[in-house]
């Protein structure tokens, strides 16, 4: 099926919210009302996938949990927009990102192959294909397999999918297949995961199965999972906390279309003219390993203390050390291919190009400005 977008407000602003619709032009919930399934049965089953996040972009979009039909929104922290920073050789989200529909990672489930509950989000997806898309695209995606990563002591799974209309998805069929045909992709996938929060003075992220990416048959297990958690909290009578389930197609909790309207006529009108992003998309941020004790967490220092993006921004220093732990079993999947790194002949699409973080995967020439001790 295909969908429309309408946008509300300003783009990297509180006020941006961009909606759905179906082919007949209602309005739909990107969480609750498109289908999960796009085609297919059992573990061949092609999913719908639904764009956040272009590749090669900064600003932090995502499915907003609270507001009623489910609009993509920018992310706010403490009232400030959310910017993921460019952590060398990285610039922003190095593959499509975004979440499956009907999917809900319970927090009051716990995860015995994790140690820890779900994060109350839609399940998150990594496209690796090449193919270009904006947000709030909806692609059907082929699944290869999960990471499964712990975010400040929740679970928080990564499927590692890829676009169906990519050619080279019918050589795709697992996870090892990706360090075949894109190799060191998986290697830095983990890197990135692990070190993208540093720079806000955050620790890095823990993975369980010793930092191992699952194959494709476990990543159908994490899918189904919270596929069935997402039935339980559509049909409940509670619900839960901070989640609007209002939909448009479904039994329980829908709406008509002049109610679904009623609350598009409550945001801004959309202003074409997006918002100023911060002097921090165009720096370069570097990670550092060092050797402290083994249990100590990495840093984000500036001019010999520990600052995270704003101060080091404010500062006009974007070099950026983190001290980590040099741990082997950490510095690589072990799915990764190969003792020494090799170049692989086809997709370059891995090179940090691009505009400084439109959605629309708009492709604009070099890369951010900033620190280029390189």
């Amino acid at each position: 099926m295909a969908y429309t977008k309408t946008e509300r407000g300003q783009l990297f602003s509180e006020s941006y919210a961009l909606y759905l619709r179906n082919a007949e032009g209602n309005l739909v919930s990107p969480f609750h009302d498109v289908p999960l399934v796009a085609s297919g049965e059992g573990n061949d089953r092609i999913l719908n996938m639904v764009v956040e996040v272009p590749r090669w972009s900064n600003a932090k979009l995502e499915i907003s949990k609270s507001l009623p039909l489910n609009p993509i929104t920018q992310d706010i922290k403490k009232g400030v927009p959310r910017f993921v920073a460019n952590v060398f050789p990285h610039h922003g989200y190095i593959w499509n990102y975004g979440a499956f529909p009907q999917t809900w990672e319970d927090p009051k489930l716990f995860d015995e192959n994790t140690g820890a509950s779900g994060d109350n989000d839609p399940l998150d997806v990594c496209d690796i294909s090449a193919l270009p898309v904006n947000t709030g695209d909806v692609i059907q995606v082929k699944v290869l397999g999960v990471l499964a990563m712990i975010d400040e002591g929740e679970t928080d799974w990564k499927v590692i999918a890829i676009n169906a209309a990519d050619p080279l998805a019918e050589q795709l069929n697992d996870i090892q297949d990706v360090d075949s045909v894109k190799p060191g992709l998986l290697h830095a996938t983990l890197e990135w995961f692990k070190y993208y929060k540093v720079p806000d003075g955050k620790p890095k992220n823990k993975f369980g199965f010793k930092n191992q990416f699952k194959n494709r048959e476990f990543a159908w297990t994490v899918v189904d999972e919270t596929n069935a958690s997402w039935k339980s909290l559509i049909s409940s009578e509670e619900g839960a906390d901070g989640i609007s389930r209002v939909n448009t197609s479904l039994e329980s909790q829908n709406v008509d279309q002049d109610a679904a309207n009623g609350f598009l006529s409550e945001r801004d009108e959309f202003n074409p003219e997006a918002a100023p992003q911060p002097d921090s998309v165009r720096d370069w941020y570097y990670i550092t390993i060092a050797k402290p004790e083994p249990e100590a967490e990495p840093t984000a220092v500036v001019n010999g203390e520990a600052a995270g993006v704003e101060e080091a921004a404010a500062s006009g220093d974007a070099a950026v050390a983190a001290a980590a732990p040099e741990d082997a079993a950490e510095e690589a999947p072990a799915d990764a291919a190969g003792d020494a790194p090799q170049a692989a002949a086809g997709d370059n699409s891995e090179g940090n190009s691009g505009d400084e973080g439109k959605p629309g995967g708009e492709q604009g020439e070099g890369g951010p400005a900033g620190d280029n001790q390189f």
